[in-house]
Order: structure tokens, then sequence, then C-alpha cells
């Protein structure tokens, strides 16, 4: 019985998570009927979720329909987080470093689950501004830092851990996964990989890997630049972040965990 019940437990604790993330991915609140049917989750369990959540502060009613949204404890959370994240600080200070050298827009960049998902940005001061939604999720087979941040897995990792369907673009074109998985092994050759961007026509995204104590690709670090101004500054743009990659690397003295 005490098994059944701590089964029981993990399971609401799982399903409660699903509903934080689901609320993150969609941005908007929504009502429990509506979480329900998008989780395919037993209305009863998720409105009893909601309820609990509410409860603890982290999700809030947002108007009288009993629509919820991420509550604000989750943003003190958030804060304590970043407070004792040492990665965070030393990215922002290498990105404000990336951008000052380049004029371009510098990301810090990690896996979320099995998306990309940009941590953190330093905007560009070119007349051609590039921004990003930071956190927002995006598959990995889309970006640049994408080839590197599976780099330590084999093809048949990678091919279960990217959903099949984040291998077509926006536009319904399929990314070739043969293609796909060798660019993965020469990101993982060369510790650098860039591309044209395969969403932005006019944009060319470089990215250099931040490793942990054995050598895993954790995090990267990334210049989304104009085309032509990547193309005319691509040997500076590489090595200004490759350096910076090692050191951040360096810095962290084989402390870094976020995978």
């Amino acid at each position: 019985m005490k098994d059944q019940a701590a089964r029981k437990r993990a399971r609401g604790l799982d399903r409660a998570f699903d509903i934080l993330d689901h609320l993150r991915s969609v941005k908007r609140p929504q009502r429990p009927n509506e979480i329900a049917h998008a989780l395919g989750a037993p209305k009863s369990t998720i409105y009893e979720l909601v309820g609990s959540l509410v409860a603890h502060g982290m999700l809030e009613n947002v108007d009288s329909q009993g629509n919820v949204f991420l509550g604000r404890r989750l943003y003190f959370l958030g804060l304590a987080y970043q407070q004792q994240f040492d990665l965070a600080r030393e990215a922002d200070a290498l990105l404000k470093e990336i951008t000052a050298t380049t004029s371009e827009t510098s990301q810090f960049c990690v896996l979320d689950g099995d998306k990309y998902n940009v941590a953190m940005m330093c905007e560009g001061s070119r007349p051609f501004r590039i921004s990003a939604d930071v956190g927002e999720r995006t598959p990995i087979p889309w970006t640049a830092s994408g080839r590197l941040l599976v780099g330590d897995m084999s093809d048949d990792e990678i091919l279960a851990f990217i959903p099949a369907g984040d291998f077509v673009l926006p536009g319904g074109e399929p990314v070739d996964q043969n293609k796909f998985l060798e660019e993965v092994r020469s990101a993982r050759r060369e510790g650098f990989f860039s591309f044209d961007s395969v969403v932005d026509t006019f944009t060319h995204c470089l990215a250099a890997p931040v490793k942990d104590e054995t050598g895993r690709c954790v995090a990267t670090l990334c210049i989304v630049a104009p085309k032509e101004d990547a193309r005319s500054h691509y040997d500076v743009y590489r090595k200004v972040l490759i350096d910076a990659g090692r050191k951040l690397s360096d810095s962290m003295g084989g402390q870094v965990i976020l995978a």
C-alpha cells in the first residue's frame, strides 16, 4: 500500500509539472478543462492539481472565468536559483564582451528537455537588430547550437531524443536527418558550427560549445548576425566564440551541471 501511495504521489507531481510546462509553452492563461484537454488528462485530476498549485502560489487565478497562469512564487524561486547559478553570471559577462567586440547579437543557449532554448541574450548594436524570445523552446534541428548540444549522443540516441515532428521546418520543408547527423558529427569534431539560419532568411548563426569537466557540451555561446556581416567577419567571430566558450568552460572549474 505504501508503494502504491508513493507511485500515486509521483504521478501527481509529474502531472503538476506538466501543467506548469504547458502554461509556459502556450504563454497565456487557460481554464483547467483546456489544460486537461491539451494534456489528455482527466479533468478531475487537473482541477484538483490546479487548486493545489494555486494554493501554493505556483499558479494564480487571473479572472472570474477560471483562467489560471504561472504564479509569482515561481518568479521568486527563479530569482533564488539565479543567485546561486554561477554559470549565468559568467555567461552574462561574456555575452557583453562578445557583443562589445563584434557589435552582433550574442546568446547563451541550453537544452530544455528535448528542445533548444535561448537562456540569455545581449542584443547587438548594429542598425539591423536581431532579437529572439528568451526562454522560448525551439526544435533542435532548426538551430546551429543544436548540432553541438546533442553532439555527445550516438546517432540512434539523437533520433530517439528529438521528436520526429521537429525535423520539419515552419514552412513544411523536411530537415534531412542524415545530413543533420553528419553536421552533428562535424560540429563535435570542430568544436564549432555555423550555418545560414533555416528559419530566418537574413541571418547567419555561429555557435561554440561550453563543456563540463567530462568534455560534454552542456551549453553554447552564439552569435546571430546578418549574413553579409557574418561572411565578412567570419574568422573573427569564430575565434571570439571559441575563445569565450573555452573561457566559460574553464571558469566553471568542472561545476557545470545543466542537462
